[in-house]
């Protein structure tokens, strides 16, 4: 084997045992070189390398242990969360927002910027610019990079969204290379669904788990799933649309131009619609949301149309993907104990059971903000080496 060859595959093992190290870190937190050996099954010296390489890299910091144990206690290594940071934006329909966050995706109220999402694209891209460029300033730290939660079809071969059924402005555009370019930071763009997805395997109920499911039920109705420890793209990045399957063929008109689509009738904003249909006026989710609280009983024929949707398509996602866990994101049902637990009975008698016994379906614990910032973790993981998996 030739010299060069060998410098080849000794930069690509050091940098899978970056990577190693990295994903230890996130799973594990904060740790010490000892307990990294223990976990990874790297020697201690690899360990040692790659903690210091992390280091000058600015991906992780060490911090003394907050107890002090007999002897001299080694230092704890952690994402870097102080020395640090990245943005997070979730673009949305209504509403849209960007947070800053150090590396271990601790997101809070304080460095998050919410405003109205613009009615064109241009303007969109102004507002997240400098949205971003005031938590940039704000923190004084460095900033490793973008992700950005995006509704719609992004086609991973083209690297657009070809197609955004509830905000049309985004059609054919890529608002992270648009925003890489104006800032000059890496950005990563990721379907809002698969953002939820990995969100929820960094910092939610997902750690640990290779196959899993997470069913956004908010403004339109997106699938993400993780098989195998990968996110399932399918051949463009369009897998997990299961909104647009057609289930009321004479239904109303569907924001991709169908008629009777599941995601018109199994949401968020379906409910919302349907209360204010009934109300002869539009209806925003807040107002939505604290018309079920106050007034249940006036809206139970609402509540229960859109009870029978949502259990179709999660006995559909149990049946046809059988993932351990299903998590389902959204408001208006999953976020309420009491009207969530009506949709399960509903699944119960929709799914098959064998499937079922198989499957654990929760509400989700963290947040299109977090999966924001799952994104582009994830991106700066990836761009250490290849997974082995």
């Amino acid at each position: 084997m030739k010299q060069n060859d060998n410098r080849v595959e000794s930069t690509l093992l050091r940098r899978i045992n970056e990577r190693r190290l990295l994903e230890a870190i996130q799973r594990h937190g904060p740790s010490s070189r000892a307990a990294l050996t223990r976990v990874s099954g790297l020697t201690a010296p690899t360990v040692s390398k790659a903690v210091d390489s992390l280091l000058r890299r600015g991906l992780v910091e060490e911090l003394e242990p907050a107890e002090q144990a007999l002897g001299r206690p080694g230092r704890l290594v952690r994402m870097a969360a102080e020395s640090a940071a990245v943005l997070g934006v979730v673009i949305d329909a209504g509403t849209s927002c960007v947070v800053a966050t150090g590396l271990d995706g601790a997101v809070t109220e304080e460095r998050t910027i919410r405003f109205a999402t613009p009615a064109g694209y241009p303007a969109l891209l102004d507002q997240v610019e400098e949205a971003c460029r005031t938590l940039i300033h704000a923190g004084a730290v460095f900033v490793h990079g973008i992700g950005l939660s995006v509704p719609g079809l992004v086609n991973e071969r083209v690297h657009e969204i070809v197609f955004s059924p509830n905000l049309h402005l985004l059609d054919k555009h890529n608002p992270a290379r648009d925003l890489e370019a104006r800032l000059g930071l890496p950005s990563v763009l990721v379907q809002e669904s698969d953002a939820l997805v990995l969100g929820e395997w960094l910092y939610g109920d997902a750690q640990g788990l290779g196959d899993f499911a997470v069913l956004d039920a908010a403004t339109g109705l997106g699938l993400g799933v993780m098989s195998g420890g990968r996110l399932l793209a399918g051949h463009s990045g369009l897998a997990g649309e299961v909104g647009h399957v057609t289930v009321a063929p004479e239904g109303i008109r569907c924001g991709c131009g169908n008629r009777g689509c599941l995601e018109t009738l199994a949401t968020d904003a379906a409910l919302a619609r349907l209360v204010g249909e009934k109300l002869g006026r539009a209806v925003a989710l807040d107002e939505a949301s604290a018309l079920l609280a106050t007034r249940p009983a006036d809206f139970q024929h609402e509540i229960r149309t859109v009870t029978e949707y949502l259990a179709i398509a999660i006995a559909a996602v149990i049946n046809i993907f059988n993932p351990t866990t299903l998590f389902v994101h959204g408001t208006l049902l999953a976020g309420s104990p009491e009207r969530f637990a009506r949709v399960l009975e509903r699944v119960r008698q929709r799914t098959l059971t064998a499937a079922l016994a198989d499957c654990t379906i929760v509400a989700t614990k963290s947040s299109k903000r977090q999966g924001a910032v799952a994104g582009i973790i994830h991106h700066l993981t990836n761009a250490c080496a290849p997974t082995l998996g």
